[in-house]
């Protein structure tokens, strides 16, 4: 995975992984963890969410977030790190999205169908530990 070991190699915490756990905040402070798909690449996780959503609205209002490896459930595995969360535009979305496409295949590509019949945009989260 090329140049990963940032911040004495938390990323690496996430090879291999197929869910991570985020946790967004709403403006009273409180937390809301979502398990979500991820791709990663060099510093940087991507995730991708319809656009409507809760998580990127509240990302909208506080880029900060909280991330750790999780199972599908959101089972946390290991601790969590603090992290700061933009939306990816452009180029980089564009790569992202071919990222989680790759390596969610078939089950990424069911959810598209999906996400197209009902008309969703989605946003790409661009997360950097």
């Amino acid at each position: 995975m090329g140049n990963m070991p940032t911040q004495g190699g938390t990323l690496a915490r996430f090879a291999g992984e197929k869910y991570l756990n985020l946790e967004t905040f709403r403006r009273s402070g409180v937390g809301v963890p979502t398990p979500m798909w991820f791709s990663e690449e060099g510093d940087v996780l991507y995730l991708s969410a319809p656009s409507h959503t809760g998580k990127v609205k509240r990302i909208r209002n506080d880029a900060r977030v909280r991330v750790v490896p999780s199972d599908s459930r959101g089972v946390a595995k290991g601790e969590w790190l603090d992290a700061r969360a933009v939306f990816a535009t452009g180029e980089q979305a564009a790569r992202a999205d071919h990222l989680l496409a790759k390596k969610y295949g078939l089950q990424r590509r069911m959810l598209d169908l999906w996400g197209k019949l009902k008309r969703w945009e989605y946003t790409i989260i661009a997360i950097r530990l």
